[in-house]
């Protein structure tokens, strides 16, 4: 919760849902008739169908929007809702926040009729994404600490379909690797304030970083390195919709 309540006061404005991955996770959801997002933030890809959002940080539940599900402020790990309160249970980008994966999942399944959805991230694939491969090596050993291996989550959740979502180059959603071709973004501050992982590093850790990506795309070193990436509409940074029936 404290990191939310740090970085959330501009969530709302550099975290826009992409309408891209809002359909696959609503097609996810399936037909499901009633959801509960749990870890909910400011509300980015509710269906119509949610109910109830679970969500710790104060300022992140005063950032939804009118006429959103009503907010419970609670942890994963202690979900104040009655056993199968929804046909399926969401949790989005948040299962490596948790103080407490075993017992947050466990909530996922007591509280699901149906259906689980998760959208998490493989380390991995993630690790090998260029800006935490050549500018932030020190900023990717600490965010190894909390990221969460997909077969783990796969053995808690009791076996779960996995889909690879990839990313669009013009992505809305400005999570960590959503400005994959858009590298001049990361020298923004704000956009790197609606980024969980700056929140828990040190400007001393990044800056070194972030000056060297500054040379490089003055230069043209990023371009010429990368070229290939310039041409693709869509890239695989990791991201993964994890789907249990319960």
């Amino acid at each position: 919760m404290a990191t939310y309540n740090r970085i959330g006061a501009t969530y709302a404005r550099t975290r826009r849902p992409d309408p891209r991955i809002a359909a696959r996770i609503h097609r996810a959801l399936g037909d499901a008739t009633t959801v509960v997002n749990v870890g909910a933030g400011t509300g980015s890809y509710e269906p119509s169908e949610t109910v109830w959002a679970v969500e710790p940080s104060t300022v992140m539940i005063a950032q939804r929007p009118a006429g959103a599900a009503p907010a419970l402020q609670a942890s994963a790990e202690a979900i104040p809702l009655a056993d199968d309160s929804a046909d399926a249970v969401m949790a989005l980008l948040t299962v490596h926040h948790w103080d407490d994966l075993e017992t947050g999942i466990a909530e996922l399944r007591r509280v699901a009729r149906r259906r689980i959805v998760l959208l998490t991230f493989d380390p991995a694939v993630s690790r090998r994404f260029w800006l935490l491969d050549e500018y932030l090596p020190e900023a990717a050993t600490i965010d190894d600490t909390h990221a969460v291996a997909i077969d783990r989550l796969v053995t808690l959740l009791g076996g779960a379909r996995i889909e690879t979502v990839p990313v669009p180059h013009d992505c809305t959603d400005g999570f960590l690797a959503a400005f994959w071709r858009r590298p001049e973004a990361y020298l923004d501050r704000q956009v790197r304030s609606g980024i969980s992982l700056f929140a828990q590093i040190s400007d001393d850790v990044i800056q070194p970083g972030l000056a060297r990506l500054d040379d490089d795309l003055a230069s043209g070193r990023w371009a010429d390195r990368h070229a290939g990436l310039l041409q693709l509409e869509t890239l695989d940074v990791g991201y993964r919709l994890l789907i249990t029936d319960v």
